[in-house]
Order: structure tokens, then C-alpha cells, then sequence
């Protein structure tokens, strides 16, 4: 494995700054990520071959979580996602996130895998993560996964590139219409999760808003409320450590009995989070029930559109997003 460089941030704004002046410099949190990356010096025309890393470990408060009723919750980039899943504030008032933030790869790994890496962790491709492909998101002029195996690829909003969102924690997050805090050279922002990623018809090459010298430094998630109902699931090849064929989290909100609003997302299954705008349209003012959770899957699941190897996916997000639906209600 190639030798890079390594510096120890001691604050929000040194790590901006050093990233700022430093172009191949690389934000570094858990590493069980970057890791791979460096490890098998992964480059193309858009990869560069990182040569500094950044520890944002080292930065004082950057991590650990707070709760109150009136503000919500309120969870520092680098908290172990192990912190996360056992915290009692959080198991109490939202066991779905618990349940999102327990999924991912395994104890050891959620020891040292943050919150902010697992968001903003890179697509899982092996043309993508593989050298010897120069692929579209590398800067080449070529998506491997069209003509080749892609029984993981996506289903939905494909274009150009079919990588699938990996992350278990964000379509979680994005039910409960959580916000990130970034920072950059111009001072401190708050943004919606949900105009935080960036699929392949807008940037090939991109995944989130971030720019070079920009980082997540927080996630705030609302307060809980009255009536609403939430159900997470999640299926993989493997019973543990392995990343989503599919996932959904399901955001209800109930009242009389019928669902006054919800919100609906899936990962692994496009490029970005992806939001089940159907499924919310369909069962909005209604009971939900066996019929109505089977019809308002099928009709989200109409927009899919599967290559040669991955058209299991479709039944598997049919199926999930039926559970999702019948336990949240």
C-alpha cells in the first residue's frame, strides 16, 4: 500500500483551511472506507490519488450526540455509530434510527465507523472500485455495469452511471427530514438532507453538495411527533455484515386512523436516497391496509427499470415497502 501524508486537525475551521490549501487532501473520520481506496490506489481523470490525509478524529466536540424535547436531536459527524444504536435518548424517542444506525456492517466496524462517514461513504460499484476500469464517475467515458454484471446496480433513476446509495443511516435520517451542518471557507450553513445528494444526471462524478473544502459537521434531527409511526427494514445476501440489496424507512404520521402525511425513502435501489413519491401519494388520506400497502408498492415499483441481472431487486422492494407500510401504520 502506497504512504500518504497525515495531519491531525484541531479544529472545524483548521481542517477546512487545510483542505483548502491542499488539493489532493482527503477528510479522514472511521477509515473503514478510505481505507479501500488507498489501499487499492483507485484513480482515474476525476479520482486523484489522495496524498494528505486529514484527521478530523482530533477535533474536540466533533463528536457525541444531544437531546432535549424542544430542539430534537442533534448527533457531532464522527459519533461511532456503535454510540448511536445503544444511546437510551435515542432508542426511546426514535427506536427507527436506532434500528438504522445498528445495520450497518458489523460491532467492530460501527466501533470506528462514524455517522458523517456512513452518509457520506462512496457508492458501492466493483467496476467503480476496481483500477483496472475507467468508469464514468472516474472521469472515463464509459458505465461498465450496462453491458456487464450488475445484479447490485440500481433501479431507479439510472442514467449514465447505475451506482446504488449504500448508506443504511441516511434514508432513516431522511424520514425524519433531518438537516446537516456544513462547513467551509465562507462560514456555516444548514441544509436539508434531502438537496444534500447528488445523483449522476446532475454530476457524474459527484455525490453530495460538498464541495472540496466543505464538511458535514452535524445532524439534526426534529423533535419527535405526536402520531406519527415509523418501521425500518432492511435485506442483504448475508444475515450480518453486508451492505443493502434494499432498505426503506417508513415516516408516518397518523390521525383518525388515516395517514395524514408520510414520508418514504429506500437505499440501495439508485443512485441517490431515493424518495417513494408514489407510495406517499397513494396512501395519503387512507387507511393503510393489505391491499392498499401491495398497491402502493406496485405502483412505485412501475418506474423501475432493471438490467440484465437485477429484477429480483423489484420484488424485494416491493416486499419491503409493503412491511415498511403495515408495521408503521
Amino acid at each position: 500500500m502506497r504512504s500518504v501524508k497525515y495531519y491531525a486537525a484541531t479544529s472545524w475551521g483548521d481542517a477546512v483551511a487545510t483542505l483548502a490549501k491542499y488539493p489532493l487532501a482527503k477528510p479522514l473520520a472511521g477509515g473503514s472506507d478510505l481505507l479501500g481506496w488507498i489501499k487499492d490506489d483507485l484513480v482515474g481523470p476525476k479520482e486523484p490519488r489522495w496524498e494528505i490525509l486529514v484527521d478530523l478524529r482530533t477535533i474536540e466536540g466533533a463528536s457525541g450526540y444531544r437531546y432535549s424535547q424542544g430542539d430534537g436531536l442533534r448527533i457531532g459527524a464522527l459519533t461511532p455509530l456503535s454510540t448511536l444504536e445503544t444511546a437510551k435518548e435515542i432508542v426511546e424517542n426514535y427506536p427507527m434510527l436506532a434500528k438504522a444506525f445498528a445495520a450497518p456492517a458489523s460491532p467492530n466496524i460501527r466501533n470506528v465507523g462514524t455517522l458523517g462517514g456512513n452518509i457520506n461513504q462512496r457508492p458501492r460499484c466493483w467496476y467503480l472500485r476496481g483500477p483496472e476500469f475507467s468508469c464514468y464517475k472516474k472521469g472515463g467515458d464509459f458505465c461498465f455495469a450496462v453491458t456487464g454484471m450488475n445484479q447490485y446496480h440500481a433501479i431507479l433513476d439510472g442514467e449514465l452511471c447505475y451506482i446504488v446509495h449504500p448508506s443504511d443511516t441516511a434514508p432513516a435520517l431522511l424520514a425524519f427530514d433531518a438537516k446537516a451542518k456544513i462547513v467551509g471557507p465562507r462560514g456555516e450553513k444548514t441544509v436539508p438532507l434531502s438537496e444534500y445528494f447528488i445523483g449522476p444526471r446532475v454530476d457524474v462524478t459527484r455525490e453530495t453538495i460538498l464541495a472540496h473544502d466543505e464538511l458535514m459537521t452535524e445532524i439534526q434531527v426534529p423533535a419527535p411527533q405526536p402520531g406519527v409511526k415509523t418501521a425500518y427494514f432492511k435485506a442483504t445476501n448475508r444475515e450480518t455484515y453486508d451492505f443493502a440489496i434494499v432498505n426503506v424507512a417508513s415516516w408516518l404520521k397518523i390521525k383518525d386512523n388515516l395517514v395524514e402525511d408520510s414520508r418514504i425513502y429506500l437505499s440501495g435501489v439508485a443512485p441517490t436516497p431515493y424518495r417513494a413519491t408514489i407510495v406517499e401519494q397513494t396512501i395519503k388520506g387512507k387507511r393503510i391496509d393489505e391491499a392498499l400497502a401491495r398497491q402502493a408498492a406496485d405502483q412505485q415499483m412501475v418506474r423501475a427499470r432493471p438490467m440484465s441481472d437485477n429484477a429480483y431487486k423489484v420484488d424485494i422492494a416491493k416486499a419491503l415497502i409493503r412491511r415498511a407500510l403495515l408495521e408503521a401504520n
